[in-house]
């Protein structure tokens, strides 16, 4: 053999050293997808979270503290960093029940008339805790909506008064009416109502069933367990504490308050028949009228976690940006009275030890590469998303790392049941780009996409993030009958088909984490449903 020349020995081993070092590293690709996901790993998962000793992973409880522990032990043997040094996200979560010193009291004319509790009036779930006294103002339903040329606390002053207020919203049974025919508005919430008196200074709000689209006049309110012989006594209401640093004392009141105020139910029905009739306004403070209201409601606060995973993404520009691959790792719990020989647990083996154990195993295939991704890669798993979408509501309004550079957030909730070869993708219409990824990437899966063309965006964590102008997509496979039963076992999930979900996450994932573009998004209209 003819000896080389010594500056060609040279260039030889710099060639072979970069095609050796090419090689050493773990590369994206989609055949490590295939590798790193599957059927297997999703099978463990599913089967660890779903099991009867997790007693269905209610929010909150010991059993959900445990599946986050769990999460985040994985997170930490995969070499997943924590947050700041941490895998949890606290979620302040307040469970309220009815005290036994609530009042509510109509002074007229300087005679004062002490109302009695559940047959009179009934404090809201949603209501401060505080008292008030204070004149009172009739607001008709509450609303002020200038797209409807519609405004109830026009020509009236409702500073520092307590307002009385109909449920509802007007016309809501004429198909021609300006709030959207038949079809409710936001404005029939009574959040969203509470919200419109404090913005006029009021202090207090009682609410009452209108004669004319009610039957009854009768005091509802909420359902406490206290007021009642066949109400669980657990039955109490349960909210992000947040949502309460906002309010005033709300109530419910029947007939007897009614008559107080205002002479006679039909003299309300006078008032309500005039706005019926052509949206006129009919607010007014009622004269010598003085309201006393008490609200005692108790709190106490829970902690449950949303679970954050990290991976500092490669470029030391793009790795400011974070792309949230998330689902919610929550159930409904168990029943607390049954049969000895009854299956009693919801082990929520679809709904949705499916999608955590699919970010879970994108996670892991992240972990695995040698390379990162030039984009920074966050895995978050909600608590209480089976509340109203409290951990990702949450975490939306205290963000983790700035919503202005989160690029994307990809949500998997239930991914194993139905047609092997069926995806729904929801929010498509929303997100274009992220669907057009989706679709290219869907080569590798070869999945018969549905692409929902819906404003309906409600019903799981992705709806926060979309609220905050991100774009989002939604994974899902459908709805079965085992949906909120405890035949949810995991007997009954296709982990083939949720492997393949989750490799599709994954492909999308590492395609938008190697870009560095922005992607479009049709943002939310303030009148966009919501299901909580």
């Amino acid at each position: 053999m003819k000896k080389l020349p010594e500056f060609s020995t040279c260039l030889w081993f710099i060639i072979l050293f970069i095609a050796i070092a090419g090689c050493s590293g773990t590369q994206f690709s989609s055949g490590n997808g295939k590798k790193l996901i599957t059927p297997d790993f999703l099978s463990k998962q599913i089967n660890f979270l779903a099991s009867d000793s997790m007693k269905g992973r209610n929010t909150p409880s010991p059993q959900l503290d445990s599946a986050a522990v769990h999460i985040a032990r994985s997170f930490r043997d995969w070499g997943i960093q924590p947050w700041n040094g941490s895998y949890f996200q606290q979620v302040p979560v307040c469970m309220d029940q009815l005290g036994d010193t609530n009042e509510l009291t109509v002074i007229r004319r300087g005679a004062g008339f002490q109302l009695t509790i559940k047959s009179d009036y009934v404090p809201y779930d949603f209501s401060s805790p505080a008292s008030v006294k204070a004149p009172v103002v009739f607001a008709g339903y509450g609303i002020t909506a200038p797209e409807y040329n519609y405004d109830d606390f026009k020509g009236i002053d409702a500073k520092g008064k307590i307002v009385v207020i109909f449920r509802n919203e007007p016309q809501k049974d004429d198909s021609t009416s300006v709030f959207m025919g038949k079809e409710d508005t936001r404005y029939v919430s009574l959040k969203e109502k509470m919200k419109n008196a404090i913005f006029h200074g009021a202090v207090g709000m009682l609410v009452v069933n209108g004669p004319l689209q009610y039957s009854s006049v009768k005091a509802r309110g909420f359902p406490w367990p206290s007021l009642s012989k066949v109400i669980p006594k657990d039955a109490v209401p349960m909210h992000l504490c947040i949502d309460k640093e906002d309010q005033i004392p709300a109530m419910h009141i029947g007939e007897e308050v009614v008559k107080l105020l205002f002479g006679s139910v039909d003299s309300l029905k006078n008032l309500e028949e005039k706005i019926e009739k052509d949206l006129s306004c009919t607010s007014f403070e009622l004269p010598e009228i003085i309201v006393c209201m008490h609200a005692n409601i108790l709190t106490t606060v829970y902690t449950p976690n949303n679970v954050v995973g990290y991976i500092q993404g490669s470029d030391p520009v793009l790795s400011k940006q974070v792309v949230i691959i998330g689902a919610h790792y929550d159930h409904v719990g168990y029943k607390k009275e049954h049969k000895a020989d009854e299956d009693y647990i919801f082990n929520g083996a679809d709904d949705n030890a499916s999608g955590t154990s699919g970010v879970m195993s994108v996670a892991y295939a992240f972990s695995r590469l040698n390379k990162k991704p030039k984009r920074s890669m966050m895995f978050l798993l909600f608590a209480g998303e089976e509340k109203g979408l409290f951990g990702s509501k949450y975490y939306t309004t205290h963000p983790l790392h700035p919503l202005a550079s989160t690029v994307a957030m990809l949500n998997l909730d239930m991914i194993s049941r139905n047609y092997p070869d069926s995806l729904y993708l929801e929010g498509a219409k929303q997100s274009p780009d992220i669907t057009n990824i989706i679709r290219k990437e869907n080569k590798k899966t070869k999945f018969t996409l549905v692409v929902q063309d819906s404003d309906f965006l409600g019903g799981s964590d992705h709806y926060y993030f979309y609220k905050h102008n991100i774009p989002f997509i939604f994974f899902f496979t459908g709805l079965h009958n085992d949906y909120h039963k405890v035949s949810d076992n995991p007997d009954k999930s296709d982990c083939n088909k949720a492997a393949r979900v989750s490799r599709l996450v994954f492909y999308t994932a590492g395609k938008i984490a190697n870009e560095t573009i922005r992607y479009s998004i049709n943002p939310l209209e303030s009148d966009a449903p919501l299901s909580e």
